[in-house]
């Protein structure tokens, strides 16, 4: 398949194309038009008088001294052989693709500087084959064979058993329809263009499942600015709050963020809840809506084939079963993540902390009290006062923390870690999610606010007699409850949430800042000490930016400025090698070994949790704490402050708007 990180992606959720520099879509790996998880088209293949022009240019940039909008994307080629001799380029091809909510407009334009009239031939192939995306993605759509065209005047239409539709609008209307797509004998004039253009539109049939739909409203973000002594982190935030407009999804008034595309375009318990938590400063409404959504679709029964449980918060949500292959056949709301329930505890508590509305606070409570209930009654089936989980289906995902990859938890031989599998990252947000709960009820004058703080409290005390090992947290805890030894990114998850104390945090701080995890260009996700270390491992090796970014929070919450510091800088440093839009993963071979960072063949970019981090790790220098509700808010910048200037615009606190500045040393609020 070819790789996710040489495709060029022009996205406006749910659509997204995927293509290489040409623009063709050839039919050929993850290329693709794609909507509602679901391959629109495969091929979309433009030729002149039967040859391909030569590609020399592609404008992905949304902004950045580019005019196109989001969701624009134009190729630029020459098309050889017409025009004036000689080895100057006359005859141009302009290819314009446009996206939004409802299909992809394509404008494919000849434009003719020569001297003499251009004849020819433009003809554009069209195919598809209406694969799933969990099909693309293992590569069972390979075998799928092309649906036949119907052709309706200036139209065309495919349509799968399902009811799944695809309609091509041509216009001017094509001189010839094939099965193959359409063509025009083009006459264009010196100094002269012409252009056709492609509408390509959809219609689902009613979803067994999750509807997947564009926002009501997408934001722009424009009140927004950043202003720092180093521009590459104005670049880095005006690229990633794009991106993150246009990662948006809606169900009713809500908005939410999928994960990225191709493969992870819909709803996600974890993924959306971190994104929208670090994007409460700039965006709280979008919280909000992810809370909302997500508690709308909260578990109410325990069923083992979906993974779902009374209280848990869904794993991911999509339009229908999702065959990946190898025996990974998740349902159309599966459940299997054992941390989401408590991400949604913990930012509906920030959101309330940066200003949410009481009224809108209060209507989510029931929904609390049901999370908190799922990890005092579920989470733990062992009843060893820790969180763990085993998929019970067969056909569900083998880990289920953030790291659930089939071999993300291994011991330093590279054995694999045996279930049920209690993440020390799932305990420490199931420590922050109780008293966070605990302080939610005693808000609103709820009973239980007690019982969680004791229970807080004696997880805190068990997991320090259990978890530690060599001076470190471990992982996991395997079935046999044995700590599984070797340092790993999870270890930054722990901070911040106040399951340890002050000497604890200084000591995972210390090996955070270690070489065998600091790769320089963000946190390893497992040390290079392990035998299982892979730079390019999913999980065993790579860089994730926002497993870094959760770091970067944690350890300027710790006070460890200092190490805080060298991993913000060195995402600054990734983000300028990928073109500030940071992917999914990427390669966590150091500096020294390599002077940019590897991309990822199968890397999502953009992603949600990536985009995400670039607010992240600027509010996290800044120190800003708000407390609305108790009428507080404190700014207490890094120590070891990573710039020497910066300026945020549009920070949102209640229902201000603020300014922050800080400047050498100098703190301004306005």
């Amino acid at each position: 398949m070819a790789a996710l990180h040489e495709l060029i992606t022009t996205l406006s959720a749910p659509w997204v194309v995927l293509s290489p520099r040409s623009g063709q879509l050839t039919g050929t790996g993850a290329e693709g038009v794609y909507a509602q998880d679901r391959r629109i088209l495969s091929r979309l293949l433009v030729t002149i008088d039967d040859r391909e022009p030569l590609p020399v240019h592609v404008d992905e940039s949304p902004r950045g001294g580019s005019p196109h909008p989001l969701g624009v994307t134009v190729f630029g080629a020459v098309v050889e052989g017409l025009g004036d001799g000689g080895h100057d380029p006359t005859v141009r091809l302009r290819r314009t693709r446009t996206v939004d909510g409802a299909g992809l407009i394509e404008r494919v334009t000849l434009v003719n500087t020569s001297h003499r009239t251009v004849d020819c031939t433009l003809k554009v192939a069209l195919g598809t084959d209406l694969a799933g995306t969990a099909e693309v993605r293992s590569e069972a759509a390979a075998s799928l064979p092309a649906l036949d065209p119907i052709a309706d005047g200036a139209t065309l239409h495919w349509e799968n058993a399902a009811g799944t539709r695809v309609s091509a609008l041509c216009d001017p209307e094509p001189s010839l329809t094939a099965d193959d797509g359409v063509q025009w004998q083009l006459q264009v004039e010196p100094g002269d263009e012409a252009t056709v253009t492609l509408r390509i539109s959809a219609a689902f049939p009613p979803a067994s499942g999750f509807e997947i739909k564009p926002p009501e409203q997408r934001p722009t973000y424009d009140e927004i600015a950043v202003s720092c002594d180093d521009s590459r982190v104005e670049r880095w935030i005006r690229r990633s709050l794009d991106d993150v407009a246009a990662l948006q999804l809606g169900t009713g008034r809500e908005r939410y963020l999928g994960a990225g595309p191709p493969w992870y375009l819909t709803l996600f318990g974890r993924d959306s809840l971190i994104s929208a938590g670090m994007l409460i400063p700039v965006d709280p409404e979008l919280a909000t809506g992810t809370l909302r959504a997500l508690a709308e679709r909260q578990g109410t029964k325990v069923d083992i084939d979906a993974a779902e449980q009374p209280g848990k918060i869904p794993h991911e949500l999509r339009a229908e079963v999702a065959d990946h292959g190898n025996g990974l056949v998740l349902p159309a709301a599966y459940y299997g993540t054992h941390d989401a329930t408590q991400l949604w505890i913990t930012t509906l508590h920030k959101a309330w902390r940066w200003g949410m509305p009481t009224d809108e606070v209060r209507a989510l409570l029931p929904n609390l009290q049901r999370a908190l209930t799922w990890i005092k009654e579920y989470a733990d089936p062992d009843g060893d006062g820790f969180l763990e989980y085993i998929d019970e289906s067969g056909h569900g995902l083998a880990n289920q923390g953030w790291k659930d990859s089939r071999d993300s938890v291994q011991w330093p031989d590279g054995t694999l870690a045996t279930a049920p599998i209690a993440l020390c990252e799932v305990q420490g947000y199931a420590y922050a999610a109780a008293l966070a709960g605990a302080e939610l009820l005693t808000a609103f004058g709820l009973d239980g606010a007690d019982e969680w703080r004791a229970w807080a409290a004696d997880l805190k005390t068990r997991f320090r007699e259990k978890f530690w090992v060599d001076g470190y947290p471990a992982i996991a805890l395997d079935g046999d409850k044995r700590p599984v030894a070797g340092p790993s990114s999870n270890l930054g998850h722990l901070l911040g949430t106040g399951l340890l104390d002050p000497d604890e945090e200084a000591a995972v701080a210390t090996l955070l800042g270690d070489k065998q995890l600091d790769s320089g260009f963000g946190l390893r996700t497992l040390t290079t000490e392990m035998s299982g270390f892979n730079p390019l491992g999913y999980h065993t090796g790579s860089v994730w930016p926002h497993d870094t970014a959760m770091a970067v929070q944690g350890l300027y919450a710790a006070r460890q400025a200092t190490v805080a510091t060298t991993y913000a800088r060195g995402l600054v440093e990734a983000a300028e090698s990928f073109g500030y839009r940071l992917p999914e993963l990427y390669g966590g071979a150091g500096v020294g070994e390599e002077s940019s960072p590897t991309p990822y063949p199968l890397s999502c970019r953009p992603q949600a949790w990536a985009a995400a981090s670039a607010i992240a790790v600027v509010i996290a220098a800044l120190g800003i704490e708000p407390n609305v509700p108790a009428g507080t808010l404190d700014i207490t910048p890094a120590g070891d402050f990573p710039w020497r200037s910066l300026r945020l615009d549009g920070v949102r606190v209640g229902e201000r708007t603020l300014t922050v500045e800080y400047t050498d040393g100098n703190l301004t609020l306005s």
